[in-house]
């Protein structure tokens, strides 16, 4: 009785293992399908290499921004709001960096933003994670 428990157990923890592993490996399907059906609005966790650093975007509010590529298909712009978020620091062409936030589609690839938190409290915190710190 306790060995059939415990394979039960086993299966249902390799059963949430595999899940989480899939879905980690679907956010980049996610993200080309919702650029090829011009899908936006889309909360989506994932992340990319930075492959380009662009100056920040000045007008309020200001936005730190640069380029992921997800896959060797796909680039995304990620917009991140610093006037609500801190800076990510130090950010380096190369890099991995995971993000959390919201896509909106765009003919060069889709931009991610919500990347921070909402201090009104009306739509869902996001965040960006670099060299194992959270910034939101």
């Amino acid at each position: 009785m306790k060995s059939s428990i415990l394979l039960v157990v086993a299966a249902i923890i390799s059963g949430i293992a595999a899940q989480n592993q899939t879905s980690a490996q679907d956010f980049v399907t996610i993200l080309q399908n919702a650029f090829t059906n011009q899908q936006s609005n889309i909360q989506i966790q994932g992340e990319g290499v930075v492959i380009r650093l662009l100056s920040d975007d000045l007008a309020v509010p200001r936005h730190q921004r640069f380029i992921l590529r997800i896959s060797p298909k796909q680039t995304v712009l990620v917009a991140h709001n610093i006037d609500i978020a801190d800076r990510v620091p130090d950010l380096q062409i190369d890099s991995t960096i995971e993000f959390y936030g919201e896509y909106e589609w765009s003919v060069e690839g889709g931009i991610i933003h919500w990347t921070h938190h909402d201090p009104d409290g009306e739509h869902i915190d996001g965040w960006l994670k670099y060299a194992g710190k959270i910034y939101q």
